[in-house]
C-alpha cells in the first residue's frame, strides 16, 4: 500500500502520475505489454466522439483489470435514494432543517448517507440528487462507485481521506471535493465523525463557469483544483465492492483492493478545492448583487443559462454597496435553491438557519431576509461591513426537487419556518414620499 499526499493542480487538464517510476508508458497509450506486469484500462467518462473540450477519459495501469470480478448482487438501499422519486413529497412550502440530532446512528460515509431531495431521472442523465452524510467510523473494507453521477462533496464537520483509484485527496471543512462518475473510492475519517453534504449529479459534468464581462481573473481559477498523484493499494483480502447503478445499491466480494492504479494519466479523475482561494465579486456602488456571481462550478442543460446545478458559495466577503439594502432581497425565481451552511450565519438569517441544517425553496417559492434581519439592514449605518467567518453554499437547479419521505417527516425539520417572515408588518404609507428620498 502506499500513500501519497501530492497533487497536480489545474482544473480539467490532462494529469499524469504514476507511483513507481517507470509505471506510466510513454508512445502508446495500451502498450503490448504494460509495465511491471500491469494491465492497461482505459475509463471513458464521455462517448468517445464528443467534442474534445467535453470529452473525459483516463487510462489506468493497474494490477489487477477491473473486468475480473464476481457477479454483483442487489442490497439494500438504506437511505440512498434516487430519482425520480416515486414516492417523494413535491410541496410548493418553504421547508427548513436543523442539524441531525447526536448522537448519530453507528455508520461509516456510505451507510451514513441519506438522501433529502432529487429531482430529473437518474436513467436520463438529467438532473440531481441531494443528500447528506454523517459517518462515525471509516470505511476499511469496502469500497463504493457512482455510476449514475459525480458527487461533489462539501463537509460541514470533520475532515475526510478520500481514497480513489486515482490517489488520495484530504478534504477539511470549507473545502469540497469532486469524484468523477464511476471511480472507486473509500472514505477515511480524521475525526471521531463526520458530517456534511452531498450533490450527485446526474447530468453534464461539473466545469468552471463562463466569465463574461468578469473577466480573466475572477471567481475560481483553474490552477487552485488539485488533482491526487498515484497511490495504490496491493492488497489480497476480502473486500466489499457497492456500485450505485439505475438507483440501486449492487455488491460483490472481491479478493483484491479495486484501488490497484499504479500509473495513470487523463482527465476523467476526482478533484478538491480549497474555497477560501475563491476570488468574490461584488457591487461596489449599489443594489444586491445575484447568487450567480458566486458561482463556483456549473453543470450546463441544453437550455443556455439555465443549469442542471451551479453550485456557489457565499463565503467572507466585504460589504459596501451605498443606498441599498445590502442582504439578499425578497425574490422568487424559476430556480430551485437547495443551502446549506458550513459555519458561521448567512447574511439574509439571523436565526434558524444553523450549520448542518439546510433549506429548500422550489423554484418560484417567495422568500427571503427574516424579520429581524430586514429591520437590522434597513436602518443600518452603510459602512463598508466585512462579512467573516461564514460560509454558506448553495446548490441551484433549474427543476423542482422532490423530498423523500424521510426528510419529509424527519424530526429535525422545522415545522415552523414560515414563521421567519410573520412579524413583517405593513409599513404603507401613500403621503410619504419622501421614504425614498425622492418624490414622484
Amino acid at each position: 500500500m502506499t500513500e501519497n499526499l501530492e497533487y497536480s493542480t489545474g482544473f480539467g487538464n490532462e494529469h499524469q502520475s504514476e507511483a513507481i517510476p517507470g509505471a506510466l508508458p510513454w508512445g502508446q497509450n495500451s502498450p503490448q505489454r504494460a509495465p511491471y506486469g500491469l494491465y492497461a484500462e482505459q475509463l471513458s467518462g464521455t462517448a468517445f466522439t464528443e467534442p474534445r473540450e467535453l470529452n473525459r477519459r483516463t487510462w489506468v495501469y493497474r494490477i489487477h483489470p477491473s473486468a475480473r470480478h464476481p457477479r454483483f448482487e442487489r442490497i439494500d438501499n438504506g437511505l440512498f435514494r434516487s430519482a425520480p422519486l416515486a414516492d417523494g413529497i413535491l410541496d410548493v412550502n418553504r421547508l427548513r432543517w436543523n442539524p441531525l440530532g447526536t448522537p448519530w446512528p453507528d455508520a461509516d460515509f456510505l451507510d451514513g448517507v441519506h438522501t433529502i431531495a432529487a429531482n430529473g431521472n437518474v436513467l436520463e442523465r438529467n438532473g440531481i440528487a441531494v443528500h447528506m452524510y454523517h459517518a462515525t467510523r471509516s470505511m476499511t473494507d469496502r469500497y463504493f462507485a457512482d455510476l449514475d453521477g459525480e458527487l461533489l462533496v462539501v463537509p460541514q464537520s470533520g475532515g475526510l481521506r478520500l481514497h480513489t483509484e486515482l490517489g488520495l485527496l484530504d478534504v477539511a471543512p470549507g473545502e469540497i471535493a469532486v469524484i468523477a462518475r464511476a471511480v472507486k473510492f473509500r472514505v477515511s475519517l480524521h475525526d471521531d465523525s463526520a458530517a456534511g453534504y452531498i450533490c450527485e449529479n446526474y447530468g453534464a459534468y461539473f466545469a468552471l463557469p463562463e466569465l463574461g464581462p468578469i473577466g480573466s481573473n475572477g471567481l475560481a481559477h483553474a490552477r487552485d483544483f488539485s488533482y491526487p498523484v498515484a497511490a495504490y493499494e496491493d492488497r489480497t483480502d476480502e473486500v466489499q465492492v457497492i456500485q450505485k447503478f439505475g438507483g440501486q445499491l449492487w455488491a460483490a466480494e472481491y479478493d483484491h483492493s479495486p484501488l490497484d492504479v499504479v500509473a495513470w494519466h487523463g482527465t476523467h479523475s476526482a478533484y478538491k478545492y480549497d474555497t477560501n482561494r475563491f476570488n468574490t465579486m461584488g457591487t461596489v456602488g449599489w443594489d444586491h448583487p445575484d447568487p450567480s456571481i458566486f458561482t463556483v462550478l456549473t453543470s450546463p442543460s441544453e437550455r443556455p443559462g439555465q443549469a442542471n446545478v451551479d453550485f456557489a458559495i457565499f463565503p467572507p466577503r466585504w460589504n459596501v454597496a451605498e443606498h441599498s439594502f445590502r442582504p439578499p432581497h425578497f425574490h422568487r425565481n424559476i430556480m430551485t435553491e437547495f443551502m446549506g451552511l458550513v459555519r458561521g450565519q448567512h447574511d439574509s438569517k439571523a436565526e434558524g438557519f444553523i450549520p448542518g441544517g439546510a433549506s429548500l425553496h422550489n423554484m418560484w417559492g417567495a422568500h427571503g431576509p427574516d424579520l429581524e434581519t430586514f429591520d437590522t439592514a434597513s436602518s443600518a449605518d452603510l459602512v463598508p461591513q466585512k462579512l467573516e467567518n461564514s460560509l454558506a453554499f448553495m446548490f441551484e437547479t433549474r427543476l423542482p426537487l422532490i423530498t423523500t419521505d424521510f426528510a419529509y417527516n424527519a424530526k429535525h425539520r422545522q415545522p415552523d419556518y414560515d414563521s421567519s417572515w410573520s412579524g413583517l408588518q405593513r409599513h404603507f404609507d401613500s403621503q410619504d414620499s419622501a421614504a425614498t428620498g425622492e418624490s414622484r
